[in-house]
């Protein structure tokens, strides 16, 4: 199938339930029940704790290995006013963890008879230190008389550098999310005092696919307890858990959906005036946030620091407590976004003119970038990969070597691919989906050669599939129904936003609109007479063009409702179609 020039199949799920029995019990209609279904959720159970869960269902964080351990070293730590440093991380994960355990253990220091001041922090930076503590950040903490590090979003894979810290006499605790290195032996452990994470063999946690600031959220619910410090202090620290899981892009499944839910709620009268002045400078509506604008409009903002200069910004931001300051932070930050997306945006324009001119017929994209910023990488191979549906990586020049991040499609495991060229590659790390490498520069078109002459993908892996929840036509659509789908909200990674479609509509007139005319507004009439409105947001002249002669379309769509002048009416967003 054709959506313009560009190919791509339409795939109805097919997954079956009593549809109808569950909505009954369940007080909804079929059609969400079916959507539920798609996500996953088979039981009753988990779709009644989809629709309803509340805060009060979130799983006990004293289940997690280790966490009455680390609980009981904090407090001992705290009371006694010995001095700690938390080392984060430079992404958003990172700055929000880091944030948390921060506040939590300043008040933990406040209400065991400590001192605040005896806990301060270290964040990596990006392109100086690289991911996670090192030993350059331990030999300082030691030279700073630091008795105790703690480790949030990172850590769980820096056994050399704990052991160095535990030689210069330094307790530390680990918490993180990452996956836990596997050896011959098994999984391999950190030399900490402590470690809590949730992917460790044996530990009982329900749900452990949390981000890192979920994981210091929990432990700072052990350690308030510990404390004897009312709950209500812990809840209002529950919007950062909700930025951070949305922000490092986590299944917006079981807990996270409910931490995400209620964090959303919590943001529009959040008390953090650094937060509510990055969301007025962004020009949002903080009683009307969605995960969408934490992924797409304050988290890069809360990201851009750690990207083009220091993650200390966007913790500062966070930080401060004066509206003058917060002010200038987020003026900042949101500065700083502006120019990564400008960064992006050219570099994105030279990748696909590479590929365009050389690397057409490739299987595995592999850009090279010198100029480009390296931290830009991953976003600009991640729309290389959107763009052309194949595996993309683009490489930049760093201070020693090409640094380089990958983004792959379903049918290519990254990891594995990476692995066979291994000896290319002094450093690289990652998933089937996500990787990251560094490479010298003189063997980047044996890298290319040899990925390409591997890679066991045929011209069908490149066609991109979109997935139909139902096939409904518009004639089904009520406001009910639009408001029923509000409810199976925060929509994101792992809890994607439905999509309808119906075939066959009569196209009786476009108007494009929009100051840069990217909104083409069709009026569309069903099969039954019935007309509505689909907005298609595209070149809207481009569409004009395409459409030419053709009368009848082919949607895939969203449902909603448009308000203007107090008159409600019913629309379609189209999201993909096709044209007869």
């Amino acid at each position: 199938m054709q959506q313009g020039e560009k190919k791509e199949i339409w795939m109805v799920q097919t997954k079956r339930a009593d549809f109808n029995g569950l909505a009954e019990k369940l007080g909804v209609t079929p059609v969400s029940v079916r959507i539920m279904r798609n996500r996953g959720l088979e039981t009753e159970e988990s779709m009644r704790r989809y629709l309803y869960g509340t805060l009060d269902e979130l799983y006990d964080g004293g289940l997690m290995t280790d966490m009455e351990k680390a609980v009981e070293i904090l407090s001992d730590k705290l009371r006694k006013g010995i001095r700690l440093r938390v080392i984060g991380d430079y992404d958003i994960d990172g700055v929000c963890s880091t944030y948390l355990l921060l506040v939590g253990l300043k008040r933990a220091a406040k209400a065991l008879g400590g001192n605040p001041e005896q806990v301060d922090y270290e964040i990596p930076d990006r392109i100086k230190d690289g991911y996670g503590i090192n030993e350059a950040i331990i030999r300082q903490a030691a030279s700073d008389q630091i008795d105790t590090i703690i480790t949030c979003d990172n850590g769980i894979s820096a056994s050399k550098e704990i052991a160095l810290a535990k030689e210069l006499g330094m307790t530390v605790v680990v918490t993180d999310h990452h996956e836990v290195p596997v050896g011959e032996q098994g999984q391999i452990l950190p030399p900490a005092d402590a470690v809590v994470n949730p992917k460790q063999q044996g530990d009982r946690y329900p749900f452990p696919e949390i981000c890192g600031a979920v994981v210091a959220y929990k432990l700072l619910e052990k350690l308030y307890e510990a404390a004897g410090i009312p709950m209500e202090e812990w809840r209002e620290l529950l919007e950062f858990a909700a930025i951070a899981t949305v922000g490092d892009v986590m299944k917006l499944q079981d807990e996270n959906r409910i931490i995400v839910k209620y964090g959303l709620r919590q943001m529009a009268h959040t008390k953090n005036p650094g937060l509510r002045k990055l969301v007025e400078k962004t020009n949002l509506d903080i009683t009307a946030l969605s995960a969408y604008h934490i992924g797409f409009v304050i988290g890069p903002c809360l990201n851009a620091g750690g990207r083009l200069q220091t993650a200390k910004t966007a913790l500062e931001l966070l930080l401060s407590g004066e509206e003058e300051e917060a002010d200038r932070l987020a003026d900042e930050l949101k500065a700083l976004n502006d120019l990564r997306k400008d960064m992006t945006r050219k570099g994105e324009e030279e990748a696909i003119r590479q590929v365009e001119e050389t690397y057409r017929d490739d299987k595995v994209l592999v850009v090279f970038l010198p100029d480009c910023h390296e931290s830009l990488a991953g976003i600009i191979a991640g729309r290389v990969r959107e763009h052309f549906h194949k595996p993309s990586i683009v490489l930049t020049r760093g201070e020693e070597m090409v640094k380089g991040s990958g983004r792959s499609i379903e049918k290519y495991h990254m990891f594995q691919a990476l692995s066979r060229v291994a000896d290319l590659l002094p450093k690289f790390g990652g998933h089937p989906m996500a990787a990251g490498l560094s490479i010298e520069e003189k063997n980047i078109e044996e890298f290319r050669r040899r990925l390409n002459a591997d890679a066991d993908l045929e011209e069908e892996d490149f066609i991109p599939k979109i997935w139909i929840d139902v096939p409904m036509p518009l004639d089904y659509i009520s406001e009910g129904l639009v408001d029923e789908l509000k409810r199976l909200e925060p929509f994101g990674q792992g809890n994607e936003k439905p999509q309808f479609a119906q075939k066959n509509l009569m196209i009786r007139n476009v108007r494009v609109l929009g100051k840069n005319r990217n909104l083409a507004k069709l009026s569309l009439v069903t099969e039954n007479g019935l007309s509505m409105d689909g907005l298609l947001f595209t070149d809207g002249d481009e569409f004009l063009r395409k459409q030419a002669g053709r009368q009848t379309i082919d949607i895939v769509y969203y449902p909603d409702v448009n308000e203007y002048n107090g008159t409600r009416t019913l629309q379609a967003v189209i999201k993909n179609y096709i044209l007869k």
